[in-house]
């Protein structure tokens, strides 16, 4: 057990440790190429911090252990909204664009609503996974479409301070082969820890996959949602969230279904409906002034920590 856990924790940091490096080889390498802060903070940057996810993700279909990279999908999707969203609006209220309102918002409420459709017949196939990725596509085109059209010269600086950037090519191009290295390296050790810590404490995988795994592969999601609430940008903390259960369903399944077709008997319709709830309560939350306050907050926190209680019991 205690080299399971060391496994899994090992991981979580070469995780960690990948996204970072590999964003930052990446955006320089776009910088190099003539490509504007714009496009590489809406696509590189944005989704370099569900890389691990991805790439655990990928690695456990691939492995044989389909229930934990739904279960990864499902949970991180959970926990971004009653983890890392109650306890950044416990941080600082949260206020919120009306755009994120009138259009992010009612995606990531029927992506969820999409993939428990998927799930009804407990297969998610090849072309589930295709239909998926193009959504995933379809998404980044109106983000970038719309940041466009909006105070170009406000979101403008804000991308160009918040792409990294290199002077050397070679060490652009060592931080981009060293973080994908350190990604793949970190989710080998966090499947494998999981798969063998769930066997030794008689747990299911998709239990591990939803909890352990899921919170642990959206670390880069709760730091960036800290520092954005502590700096007094709490628009970003909640289009980062939002924008990562958007790209989980859509990108992540999607590209991991395309590439091994998954079967999801280890979910149950409960997770499914959980995740499509969090979703839905982020609506009337907002509506309140655009505002996520600090009580509101803490009924995300209580919902989560009651939806973990319940499934741990569910099995015990």
């Amino acid at each position: 057990m205690l080299i399971a856990l060391l496994s899994i924790v090992g991981g979580l940091l070469l995780l960690t440790a990948g996204a970072e490096g590999m964003v930052r080889g990446t955006s320089s390498l776009a910088r190099r190429l003539g490509i504007s802060p714009l496009i590489i903070g809406l696509t590189i940057v944005a989704y370099g911090t569900s890389a691990p996810e991805l790439v655990v993700s990928v690695q456990a279909a691939m492995s044989g252990a389909p229930d934990i990279a739904l279960g990864n999908v499902v949970g991180s999707n959970i926990s971004n909204i009653g983890l890392i969203l109650g306890g950044t609006a416990l941080l600082a209220p949260i206020r919120a664009q009306a755009q994120i309102l009138r259009l992010d918002v009612p995606i990531m409420i029927g992506v969820s609503a999409l993939l428990g459709g998927l799930l009804w017949d407990q297969v998610i196939g090849r072309l589930n996974g295709l239909v998926l990725l193009s959504g995933a596509v379809g998404y980044t085109l109106i983000c970038i479409w719309g940041s466009w059209d909006e105070s170009q010269p406000v979101v403008l600086n804000e991308f160009e301070a918040g792409v990294p950037n290199h002077s050397s090519l070679g060490r652009a191009l060592l931080f981009s082969a060293g973080g994908l290295a350190l990604l793949v390296l970190g989710a080998r050790l966090l499947v494998d820890g999981a798969v063998t810590g769930a066997e030794a404490l008689g747990l299911s995988t998709t239990l591990i996959g939803l909890t352990v795994v899921a919170v642990g592969t959206s670390l880069p999601e709760l730091a960036t949602s800290l520092m954005a609430a502590l700096r007094g940008q709490s628009d970003l903390a909640l289009g980062n969230v939002v924008g990562s259960n958007i790209f989980n369903v859509l990108g992540i399944l999607g590209i991991t279904a395309s590439i091994q077709p998954m079967s999801a008997t280890g979910l149950s319709w409960t997770d499914a409906g959980v995740m499509l709830a969090f979703a839905l309560a982020t609506l009337p939350l907002l509506w309140t002034d655009y505002t996520f306050s600090r009580w509101e907050g803490g009924l995300l926190i209580g919902g989560y920590v009651a939806y973990l209680t319940t499934r741990v019991l569910l099995v015990a």
